[in-house]
């Protein structure tokens, strides 16, 4: 077992292990009432999961993956806690991968301006993303995460056990968000990756487990760091060093009706990020071509529609990170070395993504 500690306004644990989700009850101590917010296909494990809470538990079900995080299911979860009388004094439990945790989070950063709000991820993409850092929010039909909130847990459960449940596309998925950490701050990451990919795709290798270790302290660290994500400029790079890649990611994930898993876009994004450095006159080739190889290697995709730019380039423009009219990326000049490209020139834009789909 390991404990990443988050030093946010209200400093909270991550703890990582197998069976650790045993320290739940202790997590909930004083609360009335719990509701669990979990997907269909948890409800079972979500009895399991609270069985030795001391609370009355209130099973909230929610619709799977991104379809869950929309305005009409938050309504109706704030309407079934005031059925159930949910006071400030007690607790939301997040239950499942990344939307719902970002859905139950958000839940609960605004039920009664604030309650306690207790992170379980079941997947690997939620583990090292989604549930550590404290951003919480549902999606519009105009682009993902648009509506949303900062509220931090009062902890966080990353059990490895969850993850020999996954399918394996699913935890492959997961691996991108990894490979991310890797480039923007962890070069033993990348090394693990490259030493032996097969045991990246194994829930139950150690090296997965110190690569998931990893990933969650590198943002643990970048989140401490810049609580709310102040804009960054040029190569003092806050919060924002999350996002790289995620500009074409979310747009492709737009594109796609949310349909493709995160990860797979972040993959492309990533990648197009590596490219895009590379014609700004910053990455080195080996540095993309690393890129390459490491995504490649686990399986993961590397390009998307050719004729896909234009709708892409339009979606961009709704990016958390555009200030004003001007387009905002996150790039790197090699591993741990970030800077900001503000408005970068149209024609190289397009060049990159023409790069990418060659």
């Amino acid at each position: 077992m390991t404990v990443v500690q988050v030093n946010a306004e209200r400093p909270y644990d991550v703890t990582v292990g197998r069976g650790i989700v045993a320290g739940l009850p202790a997590a909930l101590g004083g609360a009335t009432r719990v509701a669990v917010v979990h997907p269909p296909v948890l409800a079972d494990a979500a009895r399991r999961l609270t069985a030795d809470v001391p609370a009355q538990v209130s099973l909230l079900e929610v619709p799977a993956g991104e379809d869950a995080k929309t305005a009409a299911v938050l309504a109706d979860l704030w309407g079934r806690l005031a059925e159930a009388g949910f006071t400030r004094g007690d607790a939301i439990v997040g239950f499942g991968g990344g939307a719902t945790t970002d859905l139950a989070g958000f839940v609960a950063s605004s039920w009664l301006r604030g309650v306690r709000y207790v992170s379980v991820p079941t997947t690997l993409l939620a583990m090292v993303d989604a549930a550590v850092g404290g951003k919480t929010g549902i999606n519009l039909p105009h682009g993902k995460n648009l509506v949303g909130a900062f509220w931090e847990p009062a902890a966080v459960f990353c059990d490895l056990d969850f993850l020999g449940t996954l399918p394996a596309d699913d935890l492959r998925g997961g691996l991108a968000e990894m490979v991310k950490h890797g480039f923007i701050a962890d070069e033993r990451t990348l090394e693990l990756f490259e030493a032996d990919p097969a045991a990246m795709r194994d829930p139950a290798s150690d090296a997965l487990a110190e690569a998931v270790t990893r990933s969650i302290a590198v943002k643990a660290a970048v989140v401490s760091g810049d609580l709310r994500e102040a804009t960054s400029v040029g190569g003092r790079v806050g919060r924002e060093l999350l996002n790289y890649g995620h500009t074409l990611g979310h747009a492709i994930e737009r594109r796609e009706h949310y349909r493709w898993r995160h990860g797979y876009a972040v993959s492309v994004g990533v990648r197009y990020a590596a490219l895009l450095s590379a014609r700004l006159g910053h990455a080195d080739d080996g540095f993309v071509a690393r890129h390459t190889d490491i995504l490649a290697s686990v399986g993961l995709p590397l390009t998307y529609a050719p004729d896909a730019f234009a709708e892409l380039r339009a979606t961009m423009n709704l990016d958390k990170k555009t200030r004003g009219a001007a387009l905002r990326f996150v790039l790197l000049d090699a591993v741990a070395a970030p800077f900001i490209a503000e408005a970068p020139d149209e024609r190289v834009l397009e060049a990159a993504y023409a790069d990418l789909t060659a």
